[in-house]
């Protein structure tokens, strides 16, 4: 009977284990490959980014409370709009479907974990890093783009150095979600349990299987975008620049190949 309750004592303690390394503390959440634990920390990255966005919005509804100057300068103002889009949009919304993707999926499927474990890991971790550049923009001389959430093009082209750290954001923005979506897509196709068919999966992963496959065609191509806006500034390209017989509306259908999708 001891030896019993013995074994059932290392199991627990190796499955507790197993996928973050035998850490604890913090280092177990840093190194974490558990699609739960990873699910988490996409949910509490939202959250956090969630409050930063909308003390932004706050500061934007402040300014608009009525008419004339208020608060803020108008750069300031569309520093903060551009931001506040920006965070929302890649810092809010999409980690937190992330995280009830990583969550629910393998659970709805039948599947132990993810089918890249590590890769899962550091496609998180690359958010922090890239949310971190985005507000660090505030403290560059000029300050963050006040250009909109969209980027347009030639605003794009004339903005201070915040500008090109937030194009490194969206390219690191755009590989974590390219990085989730081939994990998805890898999960969903080839870890389903004995019987659980494409036709009896729960509506929620066909969503995401749709909209991983969405996300690795349209990311690249968002990225190609913001290429062409960091040559146009520092290169001598004209992609985007009228005088140099560059047409700035070509960036509009660029960068909303990606948007409508």
């Amino acid at each position: 009977m001891s030896a019993v309750v013995d074994n059932h004592g290392h199991d627990h303690a190796h499955d507790s284990h197993g996928h973050h390394g035998g850490y604890g503390g913090v280092m177990r959440w840093i190194t974490t490959t558990n699609h739960k634990d990873i699910g988490t920390l996409y949910l509490w990255f939202s959250f956090i980014m969630f409050l930063v966005g909308g003390a932004m919005a706050m500061v934007i509804r402040a300014e608009l409370f009525s008419p004339g100057l208020q608060v803020v300068n108008p750069d300031f103002f569309n520093q903060m709009t551009t931001m506040h889009g920006l965070i929302m949009v890649f810092g809010a919304i999409m980690p937190a479907f992330v995280g009830f993707a990583n969550w629910q999926i393998p659970m709805m499927i039948g599947a132990p974990d993810m089918a890249f474990a590590r890769m899962n890991n550091w496609s998180f971790w690359i958010l922090p890093f890239a949310a971190s550049l985005l507000v660090l923009s505030f403290f560059v001389p000029g300050g963050a783009p006040g250009v909109g959430w969209t980027l347009y093009a030639p605003l794009t082209v004339q903005m201070g150095i915040g500008m090109d750290l937030t194009i490194f954001a969206v390219h690191l923005l755009g590989m974590s979600s390219i990085m989730g979506s081939i994990n998805i897509i890898t999960t969903i196709l080839n870890m389903r349990a004995p019987g659980m068919t494409l036709m009896k999966m729960p509506l929620f992963v066909w969503t995401w299987l749709i909209t991983a496959y969405l996300l690795i065609a349209v990311m690249p191509v968002l990225a190609g975008a913001v290429t062409m806006v960091l040559t146009d500034r520092h290169f001598g390209t004209n992609f985007f620049n009228a005088a140099g017989g560059g047409d700035p509306v070509m960036f509009q259908h660029i960068f909303w190949f990606f948007g409508h999708p």
